[in-house]
């Protein structure tokens, strides 16, 4: 009897098995994509919503409250959310989001957003297949990083109350890599969710869905730092 029941308990562990829950988790987070797109392109076509988010500046402050609060929600209670609410939550992130992102449309030209989309997309595919891929432990490497975002963090509420143009450049490079390194390393955090959680179905599916929402914030913000850098504003 024992030896009929062996072979079932290595069912969930198989290659093939991580393979579709890794490319479950990136279409996750390219839904995630294009609702923030989506929406962006939808307030660009009503005046009415133009109008409500930047015609005062307390709404766009109000919006990337309500981000915070989703994100730090989202992370805080992942254990206790159903799968439901866990993609729910998701979903309203990247709609909320896109409606601050209508910005990146109005201050550049369309070439220049295509152009750094598509940079965006070959860096981030190059170091998701790293992540993927390598047998090195980024655990360490994902530590120092989340310093950096920190940082960056840091660097942009100074930026608020003092002229630090002269940095722009150099922040934007630096945004770039610790935004590549965290998608290495947030990618291969994919495959220690599906050793850790594979005995647990639903627990499993959450961590999906998290993943997704950090893979989402490190492809909009190596996204955002090459468009700074790169990108002509519109006149």
């Amino acid at each position: 009897m024992q030896n009929n029941q062996m072979p079932a308990v290595d069912v969930p562990k198989t290659p093939s098995s991580l393979a579709r829950y890794t490319s479950k988790t990136f279409l996750w987070m390219f839904i995630g994509l294009l609702l923030t797109f989506g929406t962006s392109l939808a307030v660009l076509r009503s005046e009415m919503a133009l109008r409500w988010i930047y015609g005062s500046p307390a709404v766009p402050f109000i919006i990337l409250i309500a981000e915070l609060v989703i994100v730090l929600f989202l992370s805080a209670r992942i254990q206790k959310l159903s799968t439901a609410a866990a993609t729910a939550l998701f979903f309203a992130y990247s709609i909320v989001n896109g409606l601050t992102f209508s910005s990146v449309f109005l201050l550049y030209d369309l070439g220049s957003v295509v152009f750094a989309f598509g940079w965006t997309a070959l860096f981030f595919g190059t170091m998701a297949l790293y992540g993927f891929a390598t047998k090195k432990d980024l655990t360490r490497i994902g530590y120092i990083l989340s310093f950096g975002v920190i940082f960056l963090l840091l660097f942009w509420v100074a930026s608020l109350f003092l002229n630090l143009s002269m940095f722009q450049t150099a922040i934007c490079f630096i945004g770039i890599v610790i935004f590549l390194g965290l998608t290495a390393y947030d990618t291969q955090k994919i495959k220690n969710y599906h050793a850790l959680f594979a005995a647990d179905p639903d627990m499993l599916a959450k961590a999906s869905i998290f993943a997704a929402l950090q893979l989402y914030l490190d492809f909009i913000n190596i996204f955002l730092y090459i468009l700074r850098l790169l990108g002509n504003k519109r006149s």
